[in-house]
């Protein structure tokens, strides 16, 4: 039998602090994380390295602004786990200025500006990486190669150099820095190319980006962590994995040449890591279950949308960010019924 942690009289379930939930989220992170690691290199880890620096150094200086004290809210790892989530988004040699950036839009506008953590409207890390995908899509384009044998190996010292420099690791890096997937997809599929041809590319595994499927995969075990801990409820990312598969699917079977399948778009960009960790943000997200279902169905039908006829190769980050904006209504709409109330 189950065991139920309870508090003390009236016997409620014990609640757990910011701290232990945000800690379980890096804990449940650390498998897709160790992904990003093998397939990309270390760069990843820079990039976290970075992102957490700047983040707490904004969160740090805000608190002082605001009059807060630091200890308590530089401890709850909230700015660490938005500092990850964000460098899980970027390419793993993007220069400096690129997470110092986001990290300023997170822990100043997105979240402080707001009131602190609990009175935001947006999730920092989609506000962070918008605003850096708008100012430098440059930057954000340049990803390595996928391990393998067209990859190439960028060591940690090789990383760090073109990391604080902003210029190429090596000779051949112009040359070897590549789009993702799902750029490939963006870029060639106007140009009538089949996706029998285009999938011949190395960029593409068996069911997805090469190694961008076997992230997804540890994303999924990360997320099961979080449903199996109760940190995040199953509406989210069903209504999301569900409705990315009843939308794609009928376009795929009318016609596999043209449309991809469920599982590219699943296992090829950001929305599995959507699925199981930022659109669960119970703060920027629904709190009713009706409400969650039609939360995770908004932020895969607009991402799916920006993919094919949008600018944008994902348009994961721009989808969490309108349905934030939705969630209070959706919220104030899908309210269960208090027992006696009339229906309004």
């Amino acid at each position: 039998m189950r065991q139920f942690e309870t508090a003390a009289a009236p016997h409620l379930p014990a609640a757990r602090s910011v701290r232990a939930v945000m800690g379980l989220v890096l804990l449940a992170l650390v498998p897709g994380v160790a992904a990003h690691g093998y397939w990309f290199g270390p760069g990843i880890l820079i990039q976290i390295a970075l992102a957490m620096s700047f983040a707490l150094a904004f969160e740090a200086a805000m608190l002082r602004l605001r009059r807060r004290p630091l200890a308590p809210y530089l401890g709850d790892l909230s700015a660490p786990v938005t500092a990850v989530l964000f460098a899980l988004c970027v390419p793993p040699l993007a220069p400096w200025w690129v997470a110092a950036v986001a990290m300023l839009t997170a822990m100043v506008f997105a979240k402080h500006l707001y009131g602190g953590l609990g009175s935001n409207l947006f999730n920092p890390a989609m506000a962070a990486y918008a605003v850096v995908l708008i100012c430098f899509p440059f930057e954000l384009s340049q990803w390595l190669p996928p391990r393998g044998p067209e990859g190439t190996a960028v060591d940690l010292v090789e990383a760090w150099r073109a990391v604080l420099t902003g210029a190429a690791p090596g000779p051949g890096w112009d040359a070897l820095a590549q789009a993702t997937p799902l750029d490939r997809l963006r870029t060639l599929g106007p140009e009538m190319r089949t996706l029998g041809e285009i999938r011949a590319d190395p960029l593409f595994g068996a069911f997805g980006g090469r190694g961008w499927e076997w992230i997804a995969v540890c994303y999924v075990l990360g997320g099961a962590l979080l449903l199996y801990t109760r940190v995040i409820h199953w509406q989210v990312p069903v209504a999301t994995i569900g409705t990315v598969i009843a939308l794609s699917l009928p376009w795929f079977l009318a016609d596999p040449d043209l449309h991809p399948s469920p599982l590219v778009h699943l296992f090829s960009g950001a929305l599995v890591l959507a699925a199981f960790f930022v659109a669960t943000d119970p703060v920027t997200g629904c709190a009713t279950p009706r409400g969650r279902l039609i939360f995770g169905a908004g932020v895969a039908a607009i991402t799916l949308v920006i993919r094919c006829w949008g600018a944008y190769p994902d348009g994961v980050a721009f989808a969490v960010l309108l349905m934030n904006c939705a969630a209070p209504w959706i919220d104030l709409h899908t309210r269960p019924r208090i027992f006696g109330e009339r229906p309004t």
